[in-house]
């Protein structure tokens, strides 16, 4: 299918009235009667827990049916169904998980309020997906888990990860705050692992402000996950106690409300955001500069972010300068998503955790804790000419013409500010 020719904008500037849509407001965010009529029936009935709730059970219910999983726990934040989903796992202190260097803070730092080492692999470079070659170098005799993050819904290659998951005896969770409804292989991600977390928070494919859901088919996992985020306590067993250190991470009915009425349009978010996102792909199809998204064979991300590439010896200042122009024109892009890698954060180069302590990092293998520039080379290069642009499902198509035409120009306004 060829796009629409895109119109030129007299003097580099978008159109008059122009402003792209923010999933920080209601020009990008899908909420309206159906969210309201949900909290209407929340606020008669004057409940607002989820413990004695109806709508955080029918959420959890109508999740499973979407993604297909036996046991769904809804929890306040994306962050808390991660941490939920590691506490499942029990693990002891100095235990070593594997993930990605290229992921929000809040999906590190669960691993290490368990008592457990992040082991950080290094990324593609055109993905900024973590592979199973790269997860399988991390590996020693303390890892006892991976987390794979499926970054801005771009899936990562799920079945040789799984192979090496089976052949080490390593469970697997998967990071889908920013995947709804991708798929690997024809396979919808969150169906891989032995857990899958997604987030409810306000810039994700569908937002209840914030919220978290984890997903499972082990019934062991999903107890003590549901246990961990209700201060381990049972509700509903015979003799309930507080069975094991844990916090109360509970989504509110409210909350709970306004995701049910998202998850209803959740496959139209995902459908538009996909159109969109294709539209923009083939206006910048042939520009040398940029390189578009890179999906895999048998890939169906589902494009939270539009990343690209940007070639720094063709486009003087790379990735920031473009991201400058473009904000001054009315587009909120930016340059390298997390603008370094996840180690580099203080939290972690300088192991600021508990107190002076630096635990749990004082039970940490040299290696474990090893980020020399030699071991993240796809990451150093993934990060450094990373575009983001910002994405959701009230982009039309004018949007994506107007994007496109206003990259390219600036590109070219760019290359053409170097003296020849």
């Amino acid at each position: 299918m060829v796009a629409t020719p895109v119109e030129p904008l007299a003097s580099q500037a978008p159109p008059n009235g122009w402003r792209w849509p923010s999933d920080q407001d209601g020009s990008g965010r899908t909420l309206g009667s159906d969210e309201l009529e949900l909290l209407t029936q929340v606020i008669e009935s004057g409940t607002l827990t989820s413990t004695s709730g109806s709508q955080t059970a029918a959420l959890e219910r109508e999740f499973s049916r979407i993604v297909g999983a036996a046991h769904v726990i809804a929890c306040s934040s994306g962050t808390a169904a991660i941490h939920a989903a590691v506490a499942a796992l029990d693990l002891e202190p100095g235990d070593e998980v594997v993930t990605t260097a290229v992921t929000d803070i809040g999906a590190i730092t669960p691993i290490l309020f368990q008592g457990a080492i992040p082991v950080f692999a290094d990324v593609d470079s055109d993905t900024c997906l973590v592979t199973a070659d790269s997860i399988a170098r991390c590996l020693s005799d303390r890892t006892r888990a991976v987390i794979v993050t499926h970054l801005f819904g771009h899936p990562c290659a799920m079945v040789p990860i799984m192979e090496l998951a089976a052949a080490t005896g390593l469970p697997v969770i998967e990071d889908c705050a920013q995947a709804y409804l991708a798929r690997d292989g024809g396979r919808l991600v969150g169906s891989f692992g032995v857990m899958a977390s997604f987030s409810l928070q306000q810039g994700k494919h569908v937002t209840s402000g914030e919220g978290g859901l984890l997903v499972t088919d082990d019934p062991s996992m999903a107890r003590r996950a549901r246990l961990f985020v209700n201060k381990a306590w049972p509700y509903g067993e015979a003799q309930p106690d507080h069975e094991f250190l844990a916090l109360n991470y509970r989504l509110s009915e409210l909350q709970a409300a306004v995701a049910r009425a998202q998850l209803a349009k959740v496959e139209h978010f995902v459908e538009r955001r996909i159109s969109a996102a294709e539209r923009l792909t083939r206006h910048l199809d042939g520009a040398a500069e940029l390189g578009v998204p890179v999906a895999r064979p048998g890939s169906e991300p589902s494009y939270w972010r539009y990343c690209l590439r940007v070639d720094e010896a063709l486009v003087p200042g790379g990735p920031d300068a473009l991201a400058d122009r473009l904000r001054a024109l009315g587009v909120p892009a930016g340059a390298r998503y997390i603008r370094k890698p996840a180690f580099a954060c203080r939290v972690i180069a300088e192991q600021r955790t508990f107190g002076s302590s630096r635990f749990p990092f004082t039970l940490a293998r040299q290696e474990a804790v090893d980020y020399s520039p030699a071991r993240f080379a796809g990451t150093a290069l993934a990060l450094r000419r990373m575009l983001v642009l910002p994405w959701n499902e009230r982009i039309t198509d004018r949007d994506v013409d107007v994007l496109a035409t206003l990259l390219l120009d600036s590109v070219a306004a760019l290359r053409d500010s170097v003296p020849r």
